[in-house]
């Protein structure tokens, strides 16, 4: 919320800074006004197209997920599989990554499933994910070499002047602290593998290996790669429907989209809740490539971000929380 709240702050200190400019008077400039308008002329039929994405590539994700689990001898309903998973990214909102955890906590409470082997499960999930985005990273780098090689030889120019002696000196307190940590564990090796937090990681090892060795026991690995593609696409779409939904973006071409799309994710793999902040930072970089303004591409961050996030993340998470324990009142009964 702190770094949202600080783009914020240097988007309206350049949009009052462009008002005088324009001869427009301090009391008439508020940017919270102009997103708020933005907000006002949204196509809403693109926006629900947007969300419709988010939900299929969660219904995809689900399906993935419940074809991984199944070598573990365990047969999981759809539904759990998709409310689970909506259930941890609303998680993601309030703490960065926690919903993992909370998807596998769930999916243990409901399908009697050792945590272990679930966490497992979803370590294959997101290198799954991991792999996918190196593809999508290298297909913008494809389509926009030129482009994003001269923004980021910019970018990178201006931080070794600037940070370059705080980089060298993180740099080696960093490696001061690994030799450290080597240290520690070879004087105390003995000891803590004794310990019972040493047994506990041990288990919890053994179950990520139980989780990792299902990729190659899918039943239908075809459908298993449909479901991978799909997820990915649906990501990507998401990006490219938002376009239309708002004036400044109509007309940029689905290109474009993909590099706003590949810059968005990073900013959510960044810790921070649900990337807010840092994913407006990064959307905001990538049309600024493409010669939309700074005020422009903040809202059009905005209308994205929150649109994901209250219309999918909050409300399908709080929809979880409602159904989970109803269907499966359901189904024991």
């Amino acid at each position: 919320m702190g770094i949202l709240w600080l783009v914020y702050r240097n988007q309206n200190d350049a949009y009052q800074a462009q008002c005088a400019i324009d001869g427009i008077s301090s009391a008439e400039c508020s940017l919270w006004n102009k997103i708020l308008n933005d907000f006002g002329r949204v196509h809403y039929g693109w926006i629900a197209t947007v969300i419709a994405s988010f939900m299929f590539s969660n219904w995809s994700r689900a399906m993935r997920w419940k074809m991984l689990i199944e070598p573990l001898g365990h047969k999981v309903s759809a539904s759990n599989a998709f409310w689970t998973i909506n259930l941890g990214y609303f998680a993601n909102l309030g703490l960065p990554r926690i919903g993992e955890v909370v998807r596998a906590a769930s999916m243990s409470r409901y399908e009697k499933i050792p945590f272990e082997k679930l966490v497992g499960t979803i370590v294959v999930d997101r290198t799954l994910d991991v792999l996918c985005l190196l593809a999508v990273i290298g297909l913008a780098f494809a389509l926009e070499f030129d482009t994003l090689y001269a923004f980021v030889s910019e970018k990178s120019g201006n931080l070794s002047v600037s940070g370059g002696l705080f980089g060298h000196l993180v740099f080696k307190v960093a490696l001061l602290l690994a030799v450290l940590a080597i240290v520690f564990l070879m004087v105390f090796r003995k000891k803590l593998m004794q310990s019972a937090a040493a047994a506990r990681i041990m288990s919890l090892a053994k179950g990520f290996s139980e989780g990792l060795l299902t990729v190659k026991s899918t039943s239908n690995p075809p459908l298993f790669l449909l479901h991978t593609f799909n997820i990915w696409l649906m990501y990507y779409l998401m990006a490219y429907f938002c376009f239309f939904s708002f004036a400044p973006t109509d007309g940029l071409s689905p290109v474009v989209a993909l590099m706003v799309y590949t810059f968005g994710a990073f900013g959510i793999l960044i810790p921070s809740p649900g990337g807010m902040g840092t994913y407006h930072v990064l959307v905001m970089a990538a049309l600024s490539i493409y010669g939309v303004n700074s005020v422009d591409s903040f809202s059009f961050a905005n209308i994205f971000f929150f649109s994901v996030n209250i219309f999918g993340s909050i409300a399908f998470g709080l929809m979880a929380l409602v159904l989970l324990p109803l269907i499966n009142k359901t189904e024991k009964d």
